[in-house]
């Protein structure tokens, strides 16, 4: 339950306050003075403070200073009858979490309350990571899951194959594996087979030697050598022609490479971490995928969601971003107003956190006060169907399967035929169109639901 400290030298504004927030869940202590509450902060901890600025002895002001400088976290809320600009800029400079004027909207101060405890428990998630991995940010359960998963699997040789839309974070994930791994002080080498060109991607992987073609004036040593005792990082895997994955096929089966132009095989010893956009179940059904490679590659499916299906780990990623962009541009730190906050929380984010990490980049660019308003947040106006989440299927499952009329007209093979088929279909729309997911959801394997989708026309 949340503890609030409510500050203020008239008895009716604390009894007033004192109910509202009791009724809202809250722990309240009321205090009349600004000294009385800094004895009770002595005695007990707050998650927040909503104080007056004018009162008999130490003002508002004066508590807030003191406060922060006690306990720098904690929020501290400015509610005051005389505001004025000055005492206004003068508060936020000194780290209030925001300021309101009486009389104050109720709802705004709730809603006011309730971002400045958000982000106390943000700070403290940042500062204590509860289940987090170095480097990567986020404690929602979908986080969690995946952290635990990396965990258990980090320290195995076995190859992981992380998916997911452009923005994720799959190369982060990539970089955590190793550094949990038993190697992560050898080499980590990373390359985005999208971003060279096919002719250059072989000599670059697997080096080449003196010769072997216009412009080899000396023997190049490949990344998969380089990362020797290490892991290799194959961002965009799905983009590798057929003949580069019959190449990495050999890497993974017989830890064997052969540059261009050499007759002589070398031995490398990697951990392979693969990632990719792509759909790579629909790339090996189109024959576009190695269907073997694909299965060396994803001993271990890591799938990472789009930020839009963790909501919950914005307000810690705004943070993070908040403080970094502030130090790199040299800027005071800065706060999201609470309904920046909100029109964040409402946004789908098509472009997942590398999105989020551009709109606060943008935003403590051009906010030139501590606090970012929702005007300094320059949102996509792009179309958001391609990665919106699909539509809830409206068809019931068992809608005609089971008409009595119809089953005997049809007979049990077919209208079990018919079942399975409609079972098949909803599994893929659930699973977002990935028929490995599918598969897990029937409970069958993958070969299996290959050969039944085959069977019905569904490829």
């Amino acid at each position: 339950m949340p503890h609030l400290l409510i500050v203020d030298d008239e008895q009716s504004m604390r009894d007033f306050l004192s109910i509202l927030f009791y009724r809202e869940g809250y722990a309240v202590t009321a205090a009349p003075t600004a000294e009385a509450a800094l004895a009770a902060v002595e005695q007990k901890e707050f998650d927040a403070v909503i104080t007056d600025v004018r009162m008999p002895g130490m003002s508002g002001l004066e508590l807030l200073a003191e406060l922060k400088s006690r306990q720098p976290e904690l929020p501290v809320i400015i509610v005051t009858a005389f505001a004025s600009p000055d005492d206004a800029v003068q508060a936020m400079k000194n780290g209030a979490f925001d300021y309101l004027a009486k009389p104050f909207n109720v709802d705004e101060l709730r809603k006011v309350v309730r971002a400045a405890l958000a982000k106390r428990k943000t700070d403290a998630a940042m500062e204590h990571p509860a289940g987090g991995l170095p480097g990567i940010i986020g404690s929602s359960p979908e986080m969690l899951k995946i952290f635990d998963l990396l965990r258990r699997v980090a320290p195995t040789p076995a190859s992981v194959l992380i998916t997911g839309e452009s923005g994720t974070g799959k190369e982060l994930v990539a970089k955590a594996i190793h550094d949990l791994s038993k190697v992560a002080s050898n080499p980590f080498v990373a390359i985005n087979c999208s971003a060279i060109p096919e002719s250059l991607l072989e000599s670059e992987l697997f080096g080449h030697a003196k010769g072997s073609f216009t412009g080899a004036i000396a023997d190049k040593v490949g990344l998969f050598e380089q990362a020797h005792t290490g892991t290799v990082f194959l961002d965009e895997i799905g983009e590798l022609t057929l003949p580069i994955q019959t190449k990495l096929l050999r890497v993974l089966q017989e830890r064997q490479i052969m540059p261009v132009g050499s007759a002589k095989t070398k031995q490398v010893d990697v951990r392979i971490v693969a990632a990719t956009n792509r759909n790579l179940e629909e790339e090996v059904m189109e024959k576009r995928f190695r269907e073997d490679l694909f299965y060396r590659l994803a001993v271990v499916p890591v799938r990472l969601p789009p930020l839009r299906e963790r909501k919950g780990d914005v307000p810690l990623l705004v943070e993070h971003f908040l403080k970094k962009y502030a130090k790199l541009m040299g800027r005071e730190a800065q706060a999201l107003s609470s309904y920046g906050m909100e029109v964040l929380m409402n946004y789908n984010f098509p472009g997942n956190v590398r999105e989020l990490e551009n709109i606060i980049e943008r935003g403590v660019a051009l906010e030139s006060s501590n606090i970012i308003l929702p005007e300094s947040l320059i949102l996509s106006s792009r179309k958001e169907e391609k990665n919106a989440a699909p539509p809830p299927v409206k068809e019931p499952l068992f809608v005609g399967a089971w008409d009595e009329d119809e089953l005997f007209d049809r007979g049990l093979e077919e209208s079990v035929a018919r079942m399975e088929r409609k079972m098949i279909l909803h599994a893929i729309e659930a699973a977002e169109g990935s028929k490995m997911r599918a598969a897990e959801l029937l409970k069958v394997s993958f070969r299996s639901l290959r050969y039944k989708a085959k069977k019905y026309g569904m490829e």
